[in-house]
């Protein structure tokens, strides 16, 4: 029998909908176009063209097989030796025909399911033109940067942050870019995680839920970490990948699902470790815990109606803005531009927190929403009342990055004498304490 699960495979489960490309090659160059990349859709096609080409080859091949294969047996019931030998003969040509183009149409396939992985997501039209963060556009400010009557210290550099933020440590347990964090410090790092779990299951009305961090390749291909940023990863010997954010198992959550249009919006938020490999980022931020291998996130993602994306893009958005309003943590919102966005975002909104001790604002949330472009990939689907399965929508962002949290938190509660005053928000997890006294105690 033919095998046809690649063709169908590839209509389902690709980022970018082969058929759209077909029937509108230039609009998907102009996409393209629009982060900086060269025209690809003739060499799409082609290799589209080569596949169905050989599949229909081989079902030919395979009809003229089939209606050999039923002759044989009336040329063998008159005794007509030499027809029956010429029809054998044929049926196993047939079938080494069938098997050849078979075998050459997956590779077909494969080769172009490897290149359609490896397109980025189309921008939308509101989407900004440029080439680097130059072109980003800023929406909104929130909160004035504090003004300090002595110059304000990094995170690391603050007294009574030393005794709790060890780096000598980490490096002789696991390397560079490890810390391990201790009393007072981690104290706080835990209480920004729980308030930030809190205000987003009270507040905000997101479903907390709790997911592995070994997934299966399959669901970092959904989540379009995978094939082209398998070296921003880490992979374990017997295959599992340790994920880089909690997005890549809430978002799979829903992977080969036809969902009830009255279960949307699904909403979901969860506090995990994360790993990355920080691959190509040497010599960038190697002081302080801003950039680590291993850090905890709090994620929100979102699995909505294609019409109702980008509002729930704009409510999840201010969701992460909540959090570092509580805080009272000084920052921006700013859209990305087409040039310095994620692989799988249609749209992104990045929340840039003030660093006093960098003097600049620096990003503690990005939120994105991917359209079905992680949809196709993992086939999540919802039903219409009375309509057809169609492709969900779906968004993560950061509710927020904790590490990133607490540097701010640090850096603008420091004093001048090496304490650190806290947010009122994290008084009630604290115990009722205030401040991190300059010794390194909770007080």
């Amino acid at each position: 029998m033919l095998h046809m699960k690649g063709i169908r495979d590839l209509e389902i489960r690709e980022m970018h909908d082969i058929r759209a490309i077909r029937e509108n090659p230039a609009a998907f160059d102009a996409a393209l176009a629009r982060r900086g990349l060269s025209p690809l859709s003739s060499e799409v096609l082609a290799l589209d063209e080569a596949r169905r080409a050989l599949i229909h080859a081989a079902e030919t091949a395979q009809a003229a097989q089939n209606a050999a294969s039923k002759q044989v047996g009336a040329a063998k019931a008159k005794g007509d030796d030499a027809e029956f030998e010429r029809l054998r003969a044929l049926v196993a040509e047939k079938k080494a025909e069938i098997a050849a183009m078979t075998a050459e149409a997956d590779q077909k396939d494969a080769a172009l399911r490897d290149m359609l992985m490896r397109i980025p997501n189309s921008p939308l039209p509101e989407v900004p033109e440029g080439a680097d963060e130059a072109g980003n556009v800023e929406l909104r400010r929130w909160g004035a940067p504090r003004t300090f009557d002595f110059a304000p210290k990094e995170h690391f550099d603050i007294a009574g942050v030393k005794p709790g933020m060890d780096f000598a440590t980490a490096a002789k347990l696991s390397g560079s870019r490890f810390v391990v964090l201790r009393g007072a410090v981690i104290r706080v790092h835990r209480a920004l995680a729980q308030m930030m779990l809190d205000t987003h299951v009270g507040d905000h009305g997101l479903t907390e839920t709790w997911t592995p961090v070994l997934v299966k390749e399959e669901a970092m291909y959904g989540t379009n970490q995978l094939p082209k940023f398998a070296e921003d990863s880490y992979q374990t010997t017997n295959g599992w990948w340790l994920v880089p954010t909690s997005e890549v198992t809430l978002t799979n959550t829903v992977a080969g699902d036809i969902l009830d249009e009255a279960a949307l919006p699904i909403r979901m938020t969860a506090h995990t470790q994360c790993f990355r490999s920080e691959a190509g980022s040497a010599g960038k931020d190697t002081t302080g815990m801003l950039r680590q291998h291993q850090f905890e996130k709090v994620e929100m993602v979102s699995i909505t109606t294609p019409e109702t994306s980008l509002a729930e893009h704009e409510r999840m958005t201010r969701c992460a803005e909540a959090i570092l309003e509580k805080l009272g943590l000084p920052y921006r919102t700013i859209v990305l531009c087409t040039g310095d966005m994620g692989f799988g975002a249609t749209k992104t909104h990045d929340l840039e927190v003030w660093l006093p001790g960098q003097n600049t604002y620096r990003e503690i949330s990005s939120v994105s929403v991917c359209g079905d472009f992680q949809a196709r990939r993992m086939n999540a689907r919802y039903r219409p009342a009375g309509g057809k399965p169609e492709f969900v929508h779906t968004l993560n962002g950061s509710g927020l990055a904790v590490g990133r949290c607490l540097i701010a938190v640090l850096e603008n509660g420091q004093q001048a004498d090496g304490s650190v005053d806290l947010p009122e928000a994290l008084w009630p997890y604290l115990g009722g304490k205030r401040r991190i006294a300059a010794s390194g105690d909770l007080a």
